[in-house]
């Protein structure tokens, strides 16, 4: 798939209009998660045929979405909240996507396998509770066999390396 396309395909899913501050909940947009799985897909071998995770997705699941369309095996989008991952639902399902929903915590996260290829995650930037994103981002390094890809802030000044 061209990035132009991939990046038409994501501009048309739904977003949430009503973002829940207190779990700083930002929207991955088209231009930058489809930049972001191309580049992991194309470049890295990181996303097509691979076992993708999609933690904290955010309820709209823009980079599950790309991850399914760069051709990844098998995706799984993790969010907290149940009516959020309808949006999300609904997004694949307008795509014809295969992808799982999970309801739960990352934080509290019992992984029911023994790790995925890949994460890729948008997650809390720690704005609101300091160290959310150090949260996901440990426990992503614990879960990935291989790739991490993660959005975060400019602040952010440092960052563990698997």
């Amino acid at each position: 798939m061209k990035l132009k396309q991939l990046e038409g395909l994501l501009g048309n899913l739904q977003q949430f209009s009503n973002p829940k501050v207190e779990l700083e909940q930002y929207p991955t947009g088209p231009h930058i998660a489809s930049r972001m799985l191309y580049m992991g897909g194309n470049s890295y071998g990181d996303v097509t045929e691979k076992v993708v995770a999609d933690f904290g997705c955010g309820g709209c699941g823009t980079l599950g979405a790309a991850a399914a369309l760069m051709g990844a095996d098998h995706i799984e989008l993790l969010y907290v909240y149940s009516e959020s991952l309808e949006m999300a639902t609904a997004n694949a399902e307008d795509l014809e996507l295969d992808i799982d929903f999970v309801q739960c915590d990352i934080r509290n996260l019992g992984w029911r396998g023994s790790s995925v290829d890949t994460v890729i995650m948008n997650p809390p930037f720690g704005t609101r509770r300091k160290g959310a994103d150090m949260e996901f981002l440990s426990t992503a390094l614990k879960i990935a066999s291989g790739a991490v890809y993660s959005l975060h802030t400019r602040d952010v000044s440092s960052l563990s390396s698997k």
